[in-house]
């Protein structure tokens, strides 16, 4: 027996796949905090250097590169964050590091769009992110580059600009925790499956946009990610 749904079901958020016409359908999205060290230093933090941390978003923040959206509502400080995203092609749990990678399916750039005031003030406060970081069009993400068409994460160069000024440069062997680290490091407490992204934390260089800006973020060899912004959204 089908069950019946009291109102239809959201769509399913996917992301677009380079050569392939299918989609890439998005479960759940990982984001790690404060990766890179120059970053944890400009937002006045210490790197954790014992284990990795994260915070999460729910997959109806997707949002595709190329998207045009409304400042968000209930923040004046609206902040972009460039990240390398890693996506989950295969079930992983307890995966130790030598064999995290088999559980890449592939790679793309990512925007961590986030309310700062919010953020900033829930982490005096000791509370959680949410409203600062988990809110709709919050995490924009570019076409996804099969692995087996991509270099490993190392040297590559990841920057960000805005209206065509250079706001964050760096090289993916800044982070500190790796890709094969993260993986198995997340697999210890959640079952990771096909559909998971990792956003893997950003460079120091992060700051506002208004309505009006064009953000445009990019890793070597893989595809951009861009991002206009347009006028809040009226409110009655």
């Amino acid at each position: 027996m089908t069950d019946t749904l009291l109102f239809p079901a959201p769509p399913q958020p996917s992301a677009a796949v380079v050569g392939h016409t299918a989609r890439f359908p998005v479960n759940r999205i990982f984001c790690v905090g404060r990766n890179y060290a120059e970053h944890a230093k400009e937002m006045g933090v210490e790197v954790d250097r014992e284990a990795p941390f994260y915070f999460l978003k729910h997959a109806g923040a997707l949002v595709a590169s190329g998207s045009a959206i409304a400042y968000p509502p209930g923040t004046a400080n609206y902040h972009y964050e460039m990240e390398f995203v890693v996506a989950i092609g295969a079930p992983a749990w307890h995966v130790p590091e030598d064999r995290a990678m088999e559980a890449v399916f592939g790679y793309a750039s990512g925007l961590d769009m986030t309310r700062r005031d919010l953020q900033l003030d829930a982490r005096a406060k000791g509370r959680p992110w949410d409203l600062g970081k988990d809110f709709e069009q919050s995490a924009v993400l570019s076409a996804i580059l099969p692995k087996e068409q991509a270099a490993a994460p190392g040297p590559q160069r990841i920057s960000l600009s805005v209206n065509g000024t250079v706001r964050q440069d760096a090289h993916l062997a800044d982070l500190v925790w790796s890709v094969p680290e993260l993986i198995a490091h997340l697999s210890r407490y959640y079952h990771l499956v096909p559909g998971d992204l990792i956003y893997t934390g950003t460079p120091a260089g992060v700051g506002p946009v208004v309505a009006g800006d064009t953000i445009h973020g990019s890793i070597d060899g893989l595809p951009e990610v861009t991002l206009t912004l347009l006028p809040a959204e009226a409110t009655a």
